[in-house]
């Protein structure tokens, strides 16, 4: 009897997201050397499960206040999400001091148009595209979710189909580094948005909210910085005012950098919401497009 259990248990965890098998092709450029945007090179990683076809796609931005990071400290979330069956693509773009943040926000659309025209290569549906980043790089997925322009200038429809926001940073850095202004530390974001205030809202998502957006999921640490908390808390009301479809999740004592270190995790609430927000948004595609959808 003993034994059979063991065996039992053996089957679950091999069946398990732990032990599905994946695919990592990495350093992929998505913007070469020779661009017109004058930007400098760049890649992506992209981790995909090696069964299945037009899986949803996670494009994930990292954070690391608009002056560091690197995408390949986020493997482990490529890993684990592409073995629930997202193919996910996690990119580097242009840092400050050396760049700010119209580059940056350049740099996120042209891998958003280089996901969508590639990623069914690697089994993903270039129709079902998500976009998500963590603190600043939550600012900078709400900027190429929301705003018109940078697909625009590509001459491309925005092909993104939600955007889920961890603890992000920036969605109105116009009020609050005015707010900031000749208090200490109130300049330490100029090396990405420079000390002039058009910038600052021109890349400030929450003044380009017009009711029309992609659906929009938020995860707020409530322990997370003060910053991020009351910028939050304005695009909640901006976009309740405006009827933007905006769903949040809350997590009770929870501090900025847990927020994606969660992620180690495999059962984290992370994860939970992240694929609930992807499979509700496919139900209703599918149910918009007249295919039962088996419920």
């Amino acid at each position: 009897m003993q034994k059979k259990y063991s065996l039992f248990l053996l089957a679950l965890i091999l069946q398990s997201c732990a032990f599905q098998p994946i695919r990592r092709s990495k350093n992929i450029t998505y913007i070469s050397d020779q661009n017109e945007s004058e930007l400098p090179a760049k890649d992506l990683n992209i981790f995909a499960p090696r069964k299945g076809e037009d899986l949803p796609v996670l494009i994930f931005i990292h954070g690391g206040s608009w002056n560091k990071g690197k995408k390949e400290i986020y493997d482990f979330l490529g890993s684990r999400m592409a073995r629930r069956k997202v193919v996910t693509v996690i990119i580097d773009y242009p840092l400050a001091p050396d760049y700010q943040v119209p580059a940056m926000e350049k740099a996120s659309a042209l891998a958003v148009k280089w996901v969508f025209e590639n990623i069914s290569k690697y089994r993903g549906d270039p129709d079902q595209i998500y976009i998500s980043g963590h603190s600043a790089g939550g600012h900078l997925a709400a900027l190429v979710a929301i705003k018109e322009e940078p697909f625009q200038e590509l001459g491309l429809k925005n092909p993104l189909k939600g955007a889920i926001l961890n603890d992000p940073a920036g969605l109105d850095w116009f009020w609050f580094l005015s707010e900031m202004k000749g208090r200490p530390k109130g300049t330490e974001n100029y090396d990405a948005f420079t000390d002039d205030p058009e910038i600052w809202k021109a890349y400030s998502p929450i003044y380009f909210l017009e009711g029309n957006e992609i659906p929009i999921m938020i995860l707020e640490g409530e322990e997370t910085y003060p910053g991020i908390r009351l910028t939050v808390e304005r695009f909640r009301r901006a976009a309740e005012q405006k009827g933007t479809d905006l769903t949040y999740s809350f997590y009770p004592k929870t501090k900025h950098i847990p927020m994606i270190t969660q992620f180690f995790w495999t059962w984290s609430k992370g994860y939970e919401d992240i694929l609930d927000f992807i499979n509700s948004q496919s139900s209703l595609r599918t149910s918009s497009s007249g295919v039962s959808t088996g419920k």
